[in-house]
């Protein structure tokens, strides 16, 4: 079934290109609309490439128009935390400012619909565990802080011209396309996984671990890993249930259950058989002991469950694009 085609700004990016393959897989016509300052041509394999900045609205109502897309997919951002907090104004050029002129590119063109790339950040540091979208939204970084403005932004552009619109705040993203023709490139890298299998495979130095005396069970940071696939297919379940009908979601992205900086190490050296060495670091500011989702809402709303974010399945779609042999992995 050929479905219309569908905006995807960052669309070379880590998530974007694997949404765009997971948005092929369903019939659209993924259009990546990238830069390229971070993403990679080669990821864009299912859909034409769009070069161009944010910024440049009247270019991206070009591109828009041209297009015949009623709905925009919006991950292009900054994305580092700490990266934000030394250069806060980049953040708010590159992510509030830049969110704006496609707002206003999409309202020439008359697009009202849209689904947000947003994150767990925009709750800062929780004060209950696991995170639900009632919970009060914090952030205690520019990051964060710009993603809760898109988010308001996004609300009252919508209240005031109507449409419909997603906003997606994902935990952890991790892992690689399945079939081994994506995979995570970021420079510099800073997200766990990676690090960890640089490590085990002699790429990098030993893991630095930010804090071990944290109140948890090993004294390590926890987090809640969703595999980037699920991640792309929330999205193209997202973008079904707004072509439904749905006026306006806000949902968490992941899996409900948390996993430790040294449980992933366990696991690392369990299917690689390769030990996974780390040193000890102090902590880093802001940084909750524990950041798990409440999945409930998006399997309640979406029917969406993560299918491939169990930490073997993770790790033996990650490791090869490291040179690491992966044994005795469970298949999901």
């Amino acid at each position: 079934m050929t479905r219309p085609p569908v905006i995807v700004t960052g669309g070379a990016g880590y998530i974007g290109s694997h949404t765009c393959k997971a948005l092929a897989q369903r019939g659209y016509l993924p259009i990546a609309v990238d830069d390229l300052r971070t993403g990679h041509a080669d990821a864009v394999r299912w859909g034409p490439l769009e070069q161009l900045d944010l910024a440049e609205t009247d270019r991206l109502t070009e591109v828009i128009a041209q297009s015949g897309a009623r709905t925009v997919i919006h991950f292009a951002a900054s994305a580092y935390v700490d990266e934000s907090m030394r250069e806060p104004l980049r953040y708010y050029t590159n992510n509030v400012a830049t969110t704006v002129s496609l707002l206003r590119a999409m309202e020439r063109c008359d697009v009202t619909r849209m689904i947000f790339s947003s994150s767990c950040a925009t709750y800062g540091i929780p004060d209950r565990m696991p995170i639900a979208e009632s919970t009060s939204q914090h952030p205690v970084n520019p990051y964060g802080r710009t993603k809760l403005m898109c988010e308001e932004i996004i609300r009252d552009h919508f209240n005031a011209v109507g449409g419909q619109f997603a906003l997606l705040r994902y935990f952890n993203a991790a892992g690689a396309d399945p079939m081994g023709q994506l995979s995570e490139r970021h420079d510099p890298e800073t997200h766990l996984i990676p690090l960890a299998l640089m490590a085990a495979a002699g790429l990098r130095p030993p893991l630095e671990v930010f804090g071990t005396d944290y109140d948890t069970p090993d004294g390590t940071c926890i987090r809640d890993y969703i595999h980037v696939s699920d991640l792309a297919r929330a999205h193209v379940c997202a973008l079904e249930h707004l072509s439904n009908g749905a006026g306006a979601l806000a949902l968490n992205l992941g899996t409900g259950a948390g996993l430790s900086i040294l449980e992933i190490a366990d696991a690392i050296e369990r299917l690689t058989g390769r030990p996974m060495p780390w040193t000890p670091a102090p902590r880093r500011a802001g940084d909750p002991p524990i950041l798990v989702a409440d999945p409930r809402a998006a399997r309640e709303v979406l029917g969406f469950c993560p299918r491939l974010s169990d930490i073997d399945t993770i790790l033996r779609h990650a490791a090869p694009q490291f040179g690491l042999e992966v044994q005795h992995a469970r298949v999901a």
